[in-house]
């Protein structure tokens, strides 16, 4: 028996035709009863494309974690219908049926639960399956944020498309209120030079176009790899020791201000000549604040201005 959320192995087969053919039906004879004196709703994603509904969305499935938590901050909770592995946030996302995950999205599920929006992370959903989808029909919204008021950005377009407009304007408000908050009490701060790893075999980083390097702006660091061209460089243990960051930051599950140094941060203890090492500057943050371009970021960059807050504070009196 083929479990409920299997992947259909020919995505394109009879089943899943007939479904695509079910949905577009659904649309051309529900639609006409839903829009009637409804003006269109128009807005551009992060691709630049335009997206436009005939009406607020009424069914929205969310095709990344952190999709799901902006939608449901734009206040579409009662509008969720379907959402990836790993939404998590807010608790009641866990109750979504699942579409599959970011390397394998279950298209006939998606086609099963009659979407009438659906939100995409543009660089996290698989190109193959993101061109199936295009088959359907059915409005995307593609997000990708690369700055920190991006996120408000998306909050309002979420908003206007939901037809939530006034939870989702409160919810960028408030966004942008802590983030200014933070820019004040840290503009002026000696800087410090943060290695961020993204992860340890291979050794990665972020450059400095990335989001998180925005937010290490933000806290008065320097992110010492921001000059490389990918967005996820690889590099060497020798390029890490020549950038002689004062402190090395990385992301981990549940780690708090408490629980700054983790294991797979411990091998750097091996190179006690570097400055981030013989101060101890090596943190952690929960990986959901930091690497989810949500609201919940300002806590994220509220915890790392601490942590380079501490590194300042290690320096030697001069």
């Amino acid at each position: 028996m083929t479990p409920a959320n299997a992947t259909p192995r020919v995505s394109h087969g009879f089943a899943f035709a007939r479904a695509v053919r079910r949905l577009v039906y659904a649309i051309v004879c529900i639609a006409p009863a839903s829009i009637v004196n409804a003006a269109p709703i128009t807005v551009t994603d992060d691709t630049g494309a335009t997206v436009t509904l005939p009406a607020p969305a009424q069914r929205v499935i969310s095709l990344a974690p952190h999709t799901t938590e902006l939608l449901y901050a734009a206040g579409g909770a009662t509008k969720m219908v379907g959402a990836v592995a790993y939404s998590d946030y807010p608790p009641e996302a866990r109750q979504l049926p699942r579409v599959g995950d970011n390397k394998a999205l279950d298209l006939e599920r998606i086609v099963a639960l009659r979407p009438d929006l659906i939100v995409v992370w543009r660089h996290g959903n698989a190109q193959r399956q993101i061109e199936q989808l295009r088959d359907l029909h059915v409005p995307l919204f593609f997000s990708e944020p690369h700055h920190l008021d991006d996120i408000a950005v998306t909050l309002t377009k979420l908003g206007e498309l939901l037809g939530t407009s006034p939870v989702a304007d409160k919810a960028a408000r408030d966004y942008r209120g802590n983030i200014a908050q933070l820019r004040a009490r840290y503009a002026m701060k000696p800087p410090v030079g943060v290695f961020y790893e993204v992860w340890e075999r291979p050794l990665m980083t972020l450059n400095g176009t990335h989001l998180i390097s925005d937010v290490i702006a933000l806290c008065g660091g320097r992110n010492v790899f921001a000059q490389l061209e990918p967005l996820v460089p690889t590099v060497s243990t020798e390029a890490v020791l020549a950038a002689n960051p004062e402190a090395i930051v990385t992301a981990a599950p549940g780690a708090t201000a408490s629980n700054t140094a983790l294991p797979q941060l411990d091998s750097w203890r091996q190179w006690p000549a570097v400055t981030a090492v013989a101060r101890n500057n090596l943190f952690a943050i929960d990986g959901d604040l930091i690497n989810r371009p949500t609201p919940r970021l300002a806590q994220g960059a509220a915890q790392l201005c601490d942590d380079l807050e501490t590194a300042r504070s290690r320096r030697p009196n001069p």
